[in-house]
């Protein structure tokens, strides 16, 4: 291509620094809220979707790693969470230090010097301690310092990670409280009002313990994100697990059908009847991709108007799925030839491009040229959309793809 639009990633993803919670905590939970500690790595496995690492005791055997510690959770940070820069072959299920990692993995100015070697411009990026809809903090026994925790990671989003120094490229994205509705509300209102638009939600609730989008549960948290304009941001694996085949299954086949949740959680939406009741809600589909959008909406078509008397829906889905999906829901790629070929039958406004910087499946740092390899059949005005102009719609950025509530912006 003549010239390649600078892109805006919807799918990057920060590793938080250290002191995260220890400088944002009340001083009552320094030393019982999430903070790092070096250990070595006793044995970790990650199958049929499930990763279970085990923290060994000072001086024994193992390669020594930095470990989040929060009440009984022992996480080590992973190659696979920051694996830009090294050779695929390389990339291994092991347990790292911050020193072993990528610095722009949680280092802003470091961040912001690789999105320039990538060609992007602009970027929102998910969770990884929180992991990618904040369950853990769900996940914890004292609401009131999980409750603590989630503001205390927002205020770090929006303060620091998309502060001055990151001059309107980083865009905030925040977690919430998912035990209780009324306070996730109360925290997108809280962050709408300092400009943030994009909040983490979990493709598939009830994997978390958690109601279904089919019940009135979620209502609060809906209208407030209905009313303040804020998108709904589903990331793969945000139900705790990944798509697999069985218990014994090896990771490559959970990620060969990393798709798979998404395209659950996408028929649960539009057969909810959330995007009668709430017209003005948006969301997206991080790290999906695409290519398997158009089946899924024809045949959602097909029961929608052959079956909707005894499928449960003909009360609240009042229209074809397809129209909904084109009015309410964006896929998230970073490489699908396929669903680009495919563009027409999705839609060209409602696609979004990612680099998953810096993860194992990151594109970093050659999204452009992957971008120009696949979409190099498509019109400059439709590349334009798909690579920023839709995103810029999205998520309210300035005409210049940046974060309009960046301090200055």
């Amino acid at each position: 291509m003549e010239s390649f639009p600078k892109i805006i990633s919807v799918d990057d993803h920060t590793v938080e620094p250290p002191h995260v919670w220890r400088d944002r905590l009340p001083s009552k939970y320094r030393d019982t809220g999430p903070r790092i500690v070096r250990a070595p790595l006793k044995e970790m496995t990650f199958v049929g979707g499930r990763f279970a690492p085990k923290m060994g005791a000072p001086g024994d055997e193992g390669p020594l790693a930095d470990w989040w510690i929060y009440e009984e959770l022992h996480r080590p940070l992973t190659r696979l969470d920051t694996a830009v820069g090294y050779d695929r072959d390389e990339v291994k299920l092991e347990a790292i230090t911050y020193e072993q990692m990528r610095p722009g993995s949680f280092s802003v100015p470091d961040r912001l010097a690789d999105m320039d070697v990538n060609h992007v411009q602009s970027a929102l990026c998910f969770p990884t301690f929180p992991r990618f809809c904040g369950q853990t903090f769900t996940e914890a026994a004292d609401r009131e310092l999980g409750l603590l925790g989630v503001r205390a990671y927002n205020d770090w989003m929006v303060e620091e990670w998309c502060g001055p120094e990151a001059r309107g490229r980083l865009i905030p994205l925040i977690i919430i409280p998912l035990w209780d509705a009324e306070l996730a509300a109360a925290e997108v209102r809280r962050n709408a009002a300092r400009g943030v638009r994009a909040v983490c939600f979990s493709e598939i609730p009830p994997n978390l313990g958690l109601p279904s989008i089919h019940t009135d549960d979620w209502d609060p948290l809906l209208a407030a994100c209905d009313e303040t304009g804020t998108v709904i941001a589903m990331h793969i694996g945000s139900s705790s697990r990944m798509p697999s085949t069985s218990a014994d299954a090896p990771p490559a086949v959970g990620s060969t059908i990393t798709f798979a949740n998404c395209c659950f959680s996408m028929v649960d939406w539009l057969m909810s009847g959330k995007f009668e009741r709430f017209p003005n809600l948006k969301v997206m589909y991080a790290e999906g991709q695409i290519g398997w959008i158009p089946y899924i909406l024809e045949r959602a078509d097909v029961v929608w108007e052959e079956n909707r008397g005894w499928g449960g829906v003909a009360d609240k889905v009042l229209r074809p799925p397809s129209e909904l999906f084109a009015e309410h829901v964006y896929g998230c790629f970073f490489d699908d030839a396929f669903g680009l070929r495919n563009l027409d039958a999705i839609g060209v406004g409602n696609v979004l491009y990612e680099t998953d910087y810096p993860h194992s499946d990151s594109t970093w740092p050659k999204s452009r040229e992957v971008g120009e390899a696949q979409m190099g059949h498509l019109a400059p005005d439709v590349v334009d959309r798909i690579v920023r102009g839709n995103a810029i719609e999205l998520l309210g950025l300035t005409a210049d793809g940046l974060w309009a509530g960046a301090p200055g912006a």
